[in-house]
């Protein structure tokens, strides 16, 4: 496979024209940047809390460079696609749009942590975490079995790559992906995450004395008026721009169009409601958890894992002990960067990519 290419560093590409695709009734948008030359394979960019297709615009183009038709998608609910109303799924789930919906998650505190006994509310330490509370608290479509359920269909439905295909992932996109892995290990060959989420809300991670006045907080932001006031002080080009550059180990890497392109699609209709319901998403699984079933069930995927030294949110400190799981092949971490690695220093990260797939393609 080429080495990709690097656009200059005083250029930034322009926010990407994109397409949609129905689903389930609601509209998902995406954008395709076709292989140069012959097509070596498929990959799918799926963005993090807060982001979208624009996150991986400096991506697109390099990554087709080496021989890939490169796909990125915005995850229901966030970016341009639809921001159906959280409440409506819960009551009214005509769509049948819930991930959750069908499966069991009954016996995995048995299956997973070899009793029921061995489950604690309260895990010091990322990596040992048991496996309880594997659902959404509230019933909400979104939750990362529904995304998963997304992006098998986009898969199935729109890439249609008989190879299969390799999936790239940032932050809270990490849990998606691999639980793609998990939901449909025929679909793909890979997965790569990159400062993936350690979900420090979810409430296997919280002291259990505490869980009660989080649940209350959660509460108060996702069914008053006090919510809409503090997304509403959060979706401003001012306070968007000082939560990157926290994010950022470099800060003159967050630009005018990196603040438009996560800000526009916050302005949308349903943007608040979906912001609040992830606020309030404390079960569901840790990446850790999905990386143990990816184990024990023996799922022939492999995982890359790709960590800003600089991220503030997610410590690579913390998610070193991944690299104790056998389908973790490749643990990097990258110097001077950040939480979203695949933006502030994309050549470092697709050259990563492109390293990672050409061994998986080798084997």
């Amino acid at each position: 496979m080429r080495p990709p290419s690097t656009p200059p560093p005083a250029t930034e590409p322009p926010i990407l024209d994109s397409t949609t695709w129905r689903w389930k009734s609601q509209t998902i948008r995406y954008v395709k940047t076709p292989a140069e030359g012959k097509s070596l394979g498929s990959i799918v960019l799926i963005h993090g809390f807060g982001g979208n297709c624009d996150h991986w615009r400096r991506n697109l183009k390099p990554l087709a460079s080496s021989g890939l038709d490169v796909y990125a998608i915005d995850l229901l609910g966030y970016g341009f696609s639809d921001k159906f109303n959280p409440k409506s799924f819960i009551d009214n789930d005509v769509h049948n749009v819930n991930g959750e919906t069908g499966r069991d998650f009954t016996d995995f505190p048995t299956k997973y942590n070899g009793s029921p006994t061995s489950v604690s509310p309260f895990s010091p330490r990322v990596g040992s975490t048991p496996f309880t509370s594997m659902t959404h608290p509230l019933n909400s479509a979104y939750n990362f079995y529904t995304w998963s359920n997304q992006i098998s269909d986009f898969l199935k439905e729109i890439v249609k790559d008989e190879r299969g295909t390799h999936l790239a992932c940032n932050s809270i996109g990490s849990c998606v992906g691999l639980q793609v892995a998990i939901d449909n290990p025929n679909l793909i060959n890979s997965v790569t995450i990159l400062d993936p989420s350690l979900r420090k809300l979810n409430v296997k991670r919280q002291n259990p004395y505490f869980v009660p006045l989080v649940t209350l907080f959660q509460k108060i932001l996702r069914e008053s008026d006090v919510g809409k006031a503090f997304f509403a002080n959060v979706a401003t080009p001012k306070t968007v721009r000082n939560v990157l550059k926290q994010a950022y180990g470099d800060p003159e890497q967050v630009s005018d169009e990196l603040v438009d392109c996560i800000l526009r699609p916050g302005k949308t209709e349903g943007a608040t409601e979906v912001f609040l319901d992830f606020i309030s998403y404390s079960g569901g699984p840790l990446p850790e958890e999905q990386l143990k079933i990816i184990d024990k069930e023996k799922i022939n995927i492999p995982v890359a894992i790709g960590w800003g030294k600089l991220d503030p949110w997610e410590p690579v400190e913390e998610g070193r002990v991944f690299k104790e799981f056998k389908c973790v092949e490749v643990f990097e971490e990258f110097e001077g960067v950040g939480h979203c690695p695949q933006d502030e220093n994309p050549g470092v990260v697709n050259d990563f990519v492109v390293r990672f797939i050409d061994g998986v393609l080798c084997k």
